[in-house]
């Protein structure tokens, strides 16, 4: 997984009143839970920006007034009509406790249904795994060659060294679809 780097400071108030000050500063109200006591501190608009707006995951380092923490972003809330961040939670990982994270699904391989005339249609953009935190890679890949026309790769049949997968086990990642073009080609060959 790769490492982001963030600067905050902690904040002095909590509440409606001091959030807004906040906000009106083009900063935003941050907490990091699960260590020894929550800490809420503040961090610049335009910092978060390579975090918030992206597929991928991060572990974020946090350096808050000179303290360390191994986070990750776990929760963020944004604005209804601009889609500004509004808020942001982040929960402090250890190599001992395991966390639960949704992880990128990278397809690889160029599926046997396509080449038949069918297209390949990914269902699941993330997959929802359960690890240690230094367990967890950056995207999940799922192998498609030797995927026909008109089946499926379901979340039961994937797994991964080190990493219990949480996702229904039911749900499709995958799929070769019929294309129109397809099914007009296997009609004239039946006729």
């Amino acid at each position: 997984m790769k490492t982001f780097q963030l600067e905050g400071s902690l904040r002095e108030a909590v509440g409606k009143k001091a959030t807004k000050a906040i906000r009106v500063e083009e900063s935003v109200p941050c907490v990091l839970y699960g260590g020894k006591e929550n800490i809420h501190f503040q961090a610049s608009h335009s910092n978060l920006r390579k975090l918030v707006y992206t597929p991928e995951i991060f572990l974020v380092e946090l350096n808050i007034d000179g303290k360390s923490y191994k986070s990750i972003m776990k929760a963020l809330q944004f604005h209804p009509v601009t889609d500004k961040v509004l808020h942001l939670d982040f929960l402090e990982v250890n190599s001992t406790k395991p966390i639960v994270m949704d992880v990128p699904v990278k397809l690889e391989g160029l599926a046997e249904g396509v080449k038949s005339g069918g297209k390949l249609t990914q269902e699941m953009r993330k997959l929802k795994v359960k690890a240690n935190y230094d367990k967890i890679p950056e995207n999940l890949v799922v192998n498609v060659t030797a995927l026909e026309l008109g089946k499926t790769i379901q979340v039961g049949a994937l797994s991964f060294p080190g990493l219990e997968i949480l996702s229904p086990v039911m749900n499709v990642v995958a799929a070769v679809k019929l294309t129109r073009a397809a099914k007009g080609a296997a009609a004239k060959g039946e006729s």
